[in-house]
């Protein structure tokens, strides 16, 4: 089975967003959808407004949109988009 990497961009609703509570919303979503979580990173977008890029772990059979549609569901996130999609090596 080969492992690929997935970073998807969830964009919040507002710069009000709790963005450590949509972090731990992400990882339950990724483990629920048998992914791996790898990390986060805050990307500052305009006027206060702020993505999480969450990277993930999954097997490449799964694809990339269960966790692009999941990811979307959470409270506070208005989208969510993937951005890399590549084969862990290795």
């Amino acid at each position: 089975m080969t492992k690929a990497i997935i970073t998807v961009k969830l964009m919040t609703e507002s710069p009000e967003v709790d963005l450590a509570k949509v972090e731990e919303d992400a990882k339950k979503v990724i483990e629920e959808n048998k992914g791996e979580f790898g990390r986060s990173e805050i990307e500052p977008i305009a006027f206060g407004l702020k993505a999480l890029n969450v990277i993930l772990i999954a097997e490449e059979e799964l694809g990339s949109e269960i966790f692009e549609n999941k990811l979307a569901e959470i409270k506070g996130v208005s989208n969510a988009q993937v951005t890399d999609f590549r084969r862990a090596l290795g």
